[in-house]
């Protein structure tokens, strides 16, 4: 039986993937701050799906938390199969009203970790030619727009352009670039999402679904939804110079820094 690694597990689009895998027959490995929550979310994983779910708190914006999934990742004995990193928060504010602790601490999370833990994965799973890598990055990666924009930004970039040096190697990574998620992760970063219109608004599950049917493939990025794929296309065709402004207003209305 195989086994899967999610970072930021306990809620959201990380939350829907523990229970995708967990429903294919996966063994987890749950990875997020909050113990009690951790061990709720396993005990009922495993109930309902007959799964063998361990818990491993971390937190990631810290040496310690990153050493630790790494170590967990690089244990031979019990290798990690496919790995989820989908750790992430937003900070509420324009660029200079964030604190620059605030600005760094995103950095850790969002591309050292990600650095980190996808090196360790991805070095295991090279030995024994097979395994998988799904990070998640935003839709916000292809708009300017703040450190948040910007990090995910290097998510996709960096993930590409691993999977291109890794092909071959049974390896697959893929950047997964959602939009709007009915998740917790506006609500914990104090953003007001009211006036977002209804059908911005994405399914946790039916991305999940969509994204790993895109890692079968062997595709090295993921936009999963057609309204998104769509607005992403026609990005592409207004210049630089409008597109910024846009984004500007639209993110400081409805998205993270």
């Amino acid at each position: 039986m195989t086994t899967a690694l999610i970072t930021g597990a306990t809620a959201g689009i990380g939350a829907a993937f523990a229970r995708r895998l967990a429903r294919d027959g996966h063994n987890l490995v749950l990875v997020a701050r909050d113990t009690e929550r951790l061990r709720r979310q396993a005990t009922e994983l495993h109930d309902r799906h007959g799964i063998e779910a361990s818990v491993l708190s971390a937190d990631l914006a810290t040496e310690a938390g990153i050493a630790s999934v790494e170590a967990r990742l690089g244990d031979a004995e019990h290798p990690v199969d496919l790995l989820i990193n989908n750790a992430g928060f937003g900070n509420k504010g324009r660029y200079l009203d964030v604190s620059m602790a605030d600005e760094l601490t995103m950095l850790k999370v969002h591309c050292e970790a990600v650095l980190r833990l996808t090196s360790a994965a991805a070095a295991s799973m090279r030995e024994r030619r097979r395994g998988g890598v799904v990070n998640v990055a935003s839709v916000a990666a292809f708009v300017p727009r703040g450190t948040y924009g910007a990090s995910k930004a290097w998510v996709v970039q960096f993930t590409q352009g691993a999977a291109k040096d890794l092909a071959g190697s049974g390896v697959r990574l893929m950047a997964l670039c959602p939009g709007f998620v009915r998740t917790e992760f506006h609500e914990r970063a104090g953003m007001d999402t009211g006036n977002i219109p209804s059908w911005m608004w994405l399914d946790a599950d039916k991305l999940v679904d969509a994204a790993m049917k895109d890692l079968a493939r062997g595709k090295p990025l993921s936009i999963p939804d057609p309204r998104y794929k769509a607005l992403m296309g026609a990005s592409k065709l207004v210049p630089r110079g409008m597109l910024s402004r846009v984004s500007s207003t639209t993110g400081r209305r409805y998205g993270p820094q």
